[in-house]
């Protein structure tokens, strides 16, 4: 199955590979490797998503809502972002280590470190008239390295509520982390990811992608987890995010994820001056 970009009345030919929860996944790392990105459905319970949203709801709704609005800005107006989603949400700890995204992890950036962190958490909410946002890619953050190259990031968007066409479902380009720099996307190469509530969305940081304007009456949820490589600095400050005191409290798991373990000599630190 496959997911398609209207423009207009035109649709895109571009194609985004479309997957069941019970899928084989080593036809998704496959259909990453082609595409750069996929949509697995339906990969959350119900219950998750609903933990997750309880969890959250106090600072989304206290989280200011984005006004100011120019062709120019890398944020759409009437957009809502919430970052250091681990330390705001058990739920959160437990998405972000979702086994099936470990393994992707695992499989498109294992070659190149030692072991994966991640990179940003954030709650995504997007509000009715926002416009589309720029297409970018997440690796944007490290412009050292010309593309194509191996992955540095892989990132996911869980959706928290329906992903439409209309209400701002996220734009990806296929097949765009194998262009040099500087291709332009045209028109028929933007799919978007339209996707039930509880699905998810994986796209590596060479892929270009945006988020879709929201042409509806409903706000469209969410959730933006990434990994990176474990010797990149993280872009969202991790250790301010989930800082020592809180570190402590959460697994192993999480708090390796987090970054807080030696990467290689990466990382050292004396225990008699921060203990966790």
């Amino acid at each position: 199955m496959f997911l398609t970009w209207r423009s207009g009345t035109v649709v895109a030919k571009a194609e985004i590979p479309v997957f069941e929860s019970d899928v084989d996944l080593s036809l998704v790392k496959g259909a990453l490797d082609e595409s750069g990105c996929a949509v697995i459905r339906n990969a959350q319970s119900p219950e998750l998503t609903q933990q997750v949203k309880a969890e959250l709801g106090d600072s989304l709704r206290q989280s200011r809502v984005q006004e100011d609005d120019s062709a120019k800005d890398f944020y759409p107006a009437k957009t809502q972002r919430l970052p250091a989603l681990l330390a705001r949400s058990k739920g959160a700890q437990t998405m972000a280590t979702h086994p099936t995204i470990k393994s992707l992890c695992e499989h498109h950036l294992g070659d190149n470190c030692e072991r994966f962190q991640l990179h940003v958490s954030a709650a995504v909410n997007i509000g009715p008239g926002a416009r589309e946002q720029v297409l970018h890619r997440e690796e944007d953050a490290f412009p050292f390295f010309e593309i194509p190259r191996p992955n540095l990031v892989i990132a996911t968007m869980w959706a928290m509520s329906d992903f439409t066409h209309s209400n701002g479902a996220t734009l990806l380009v296929p097949g765009s982390h194998r262009w040099q720099t500087g291709r332009q996307a045209t028109p028929d190469e933007v799919a978007q990811a339209d996707m039930p509530e509880g699905s998810v969305m994986i796209w590596l940081g060479g892929t270009l992608h945006a988020a879709g304007g929201n042409s509806s009456n409903e706000w469209r949820y969410g959730i933006i987890l990434s990994y990176s490589l474990g010797w990149l600095r993280q872009e969202e400050n991790q250790y301010l995010s989930l800082p020592p005191a809180l570190a402590k409290n959460v697994s192993d798991e999480v708090r390796e994820l987090v970054g807080y373990p030696m990467h290689g000599s990466l990382g050292f630190y004396d225990p008699r001056i921060a203990k966790i």
